[in-house]
């Protein structure tokens, strides 16, 4: 019997099973390892922390099916000489397959005090802490969030709507929040902030950070809370695989998205070094080739030349409930479109998947 690992039950574990399962041979079984028992989505993250949605709306059970397991538990190691997993108080789970996808975290770009005290919002675990850190402030409390990137811009819009009596705190390393999408993208959503009264920070550098304190270049700022949005990088047990990664520690691939060397061994999602930045669309869709190119291993059939390329159908964000921005196909959105489509694909994963 052939025993698939997989490792993080995201957006890419997920779609692994949805694909795979009706298909699966009469000589594999499938192992899920996940430290929670739902799959949760983490792109609405920010709503949970800002109390604006119940954690129950973002979570659906994983599928089931006689010959999946999913076990419980944290990974600590990954040996891929000896094919196992080591998971947290010694169990080892072996494998003939494995797939890892086993997300993000934060990166503190070695800021004293930053991973002990700000807030995150990179996990199921440590956005209810940040959800009860911020709902339990007390009136006219200031928020700082560092990074506006797009989890900031949702973190401090849904939290404006959320909390309409904080001082809410935007810290962005460049002249503009959002550097990534078009300068008239980034203008809209400053002058929602202006309007709501978020104040941005432009062009500041955290040196360090200390209880109730945030040190933007040489100034010290008093904050009641800090969260914690300025970058992202492999696990730290991915981070520790004796293989060649990039600079964010995600792994590095061949063009069928396993380990050189390991053909046995896929990596996806926010672990896999690509061309594009991490995301639930780009782990969806390696995962969609991972299971095609799983399928054609078992049955010793050829592998194809060239894999084709994954195609993104764009991004979106959320400025509360009512308003929104994204591109789509290159084109720039604002406004109340891009909020109801993003609210719109939200009700459709759900309700398909669960």
């Amino acid at each position: 019997m052939k025993h698939l690992v997989i490792l993080g039950g995201g957006y890419g574990g997920m779609r692994i099973l949805q694909r795979l399962l009706p298909n699966l041979p009469d000589d594999t079984q499938v192992t899920l390892i996940d430290k929670v028992p739902y799959h949760c989505f983490k792109t609405e993250y920010y709503a949970l922390v800002a109390g604006t949605i119940s954690e129950t709306d973002i979570r659906i059970p994983f599928p089931e099916h006689p010959r999946l397991t999913v076990k419980y538990g944290t990974i600590v190691n990954i040996d891929i000489d000896a094919r196992l997993v080591e998971l947290q108080h010694g169990e080892t789970v072996s494998y003939d397959d494995l797939i890892i996808g086993l997300g993000c975290e934060d990166k503190y770009h070695n800021v004293p005090g930053a991973k002990e005290y700000t807030c995150s919002v990179q996990s199921i675990e440590k956005s209810r802490q940040t959800y009860q850190q911020l709902n339990g402030l007390a009136p006219h409390a200031t928020v700082g969030i560092v990074g506006a990137g797009l989890s900031g811009v949702e973190v401090a819009s849904e939290l404006r709507e959320s909390r309409p009596d904080l001082n809410i705190l935007l810290f962005d390393r460049g002249e503009r929040i959002l550097s990534m999408f078009p300068k008239k993208l980034s203008l809209y959503v400053e002058d929602w902030f202006v309007k709501h009264n978020v104040t941005i920070i432009r062009n500041s550098n955290i040196t360090k950070v200390e209880p109730h304190l945030l040190h933007n270049h040489e100034e010290a700022i008093p904050c009641d809370a800090i969260v914690w949005t300025a970058g992202i990088q492999a696990s730290l047990v991915v981070q520790q695989l004796p293989v060649e990664k990039d600079n964010s520690g995600r792994v590095v691939l061949t063009k069928y998205h396993n380990i050189p060397n390991y053909e046995n061994v896929y990596v996806l999602g926010d672990c896999a070094s690509l061309p594009h930045a991490p995301s639930a669309q780009l782990a969806e869709g390696q995962a969609e080739q991972i299971v095609t190119i799983l399928q054609k291993r078992w049955k010793q059939e050829e592998l194809p030349e060239t894999m084709p390329v994954i195609k993104l159908k764009g991004v979106l964000g959320s400025l509360g409930k009512k308003h929104g921005f994204g591109l789509l196909a290159n084109q720039a959105l604002m406004g109340r479109v891009p909020r109801l489509l993003k609210s719109g694909i939200l009700w459709m994963y759900k309700h398909h998947n669960g």
